[in-house]
């Protein structure tokens, strides 16, 4: 016969570990996997940082996270992410494509969100932006505020996505100069080109030598150093995705907002909250999802007319009125 001691311990014991054991069970611990460049770039991968650090400040829950450093890493890093529990996932940019697709297979209860990519699977939600009409805004800024008529565009992947970026940006271009004349250069064909600022730099000096006097950099990481050639150079720049305009402050024209903050966000605090659905979500200048920066560390360089005719496209764009090319829907 047991020890009647032993047996009211075991009780005891199964008693309060049990219900622990199922509260854990249920905690909600988000997820994210950032790209190449890593979540300081202080562009695209860090948007997405600041969107996961809001919703920790706002909730007080903890998230999961990973940085990848090579191209494969990434499926691994969002199927360590579903097998250690996290009820969502996220994956900040199209290279996570591949990935995400197997892993949402084989985890089907659980929620998977990508952005800059679509996913179509029931367990996936896909966001995308339209980022052709917030590169028409930052390009009528840049046609207005060049002296030269010689305007700049360093893109960094050459890739679908960023040809959209420099399509719209010279629309708006031409909207405002029909005869401004519009240098491109891509950094590279392959992942690392968001992340090689001295590239970017070169680009950058090659453009201004031939007259340009306003570059936009949609190049991750690397478009740092097209901010950085600008200020040595004494011309302007546009940031993208983040608010860049404080990383030189009177020299950043302006940038071109990608709210990938808010998609994270969003994902994470629907996922909570029971509100979470899976398909494609598209944002653009309607939705909020992309426009132009404006703060004191700019204001001295988008004059009140320059300001009045931005705010006039954008609502025209809203409209319909203007319809900027989709390249990627060419």
């Amino acid at each position: 016969m047991r020890n009647p001691t032993t047996l009211v311990v075991a009780v005891l014991v199964a008693a309060v570990t049990a219900p622990a054991g199922h509260v854990a069970a249920q905690e909600f611990v988000p997820a994210i996997v950032f790209d190449m460049g890593g979540k300081f770039d202080k562009s695209f991968n860090e948007a997405a940082y600041a969107g996961a650090e809001r919703f920790k400040k706002e909730t007080a829950i903890a998230y999961r996270e990973f940085e990848v450093t090579n191209e494969a890493q990434r499926e691994q890093a969002l199927r360590n992410m579903a097998r250690r529990g996290s009820q969502v996932v996220v994956g900040i940019g199209f290279g996570q494509a591949s990935g995400m697709e197997r892993v949402a297979r084989e985890f089907p209860n659980l929620k998977f969100a990508i952005v800059d990519a679509i996913v179509d699977l029931p367990n996936v939600q896909s966001i995308v932006f339209k980022e052709h009409e917030g590169s028409f805004l930052v390009g009528m800024a840049a046609a207005m505020a060049s002296k030269t008529g010689k305007i700049g565009f360093v893109g960094g992947m050459d890739i679908p996505l960023i040809r959209r970026f420099a399509l719209g940006y010279e629309e708006g271009a031409k909207y405002v100069n029909a005869k401004i004349e519009i240098y491109r250069n891509m950094t590279g064909t392959t992942p690392a080109a968001w992340n090689d600022p001295t590239r970017g730099g070169e680009l950058a000096r090659s453009q201004f030598d031939r007259g340009a006097d306003v570059i936009y950099a949609a190049a991750g990481a690397t478009g740092l150093g097209v901010l950085q050639a600008a200020k040595d150079k004494g011309r302007l720049a546009i940031g993208v995705d983040s608010n860049q305009n404080h990383i030189h402050p009177g020299s950043v024209l302006t940038s071109m907002i990608k709210r990938v903050d808010l998609a994270v966000y969003e994902a994470f605090k629907a996922a909570r909250d029971g509100t979470w659905k899976a398909g494609g979500r598209s944002l653009g200048v309607a939705e909020g999802g992309v426009g132009f920066s404006l703060d004191q560390h700019n204001r001295s360089l988008i004059t009140a007319e320059m300001e009045k005719r931005l705010q006039q496209a954008r609502a025209d764009i809203v409209a319909g009125k203007i319809k900027v090319t989709d390249y990627m829907a060419k």
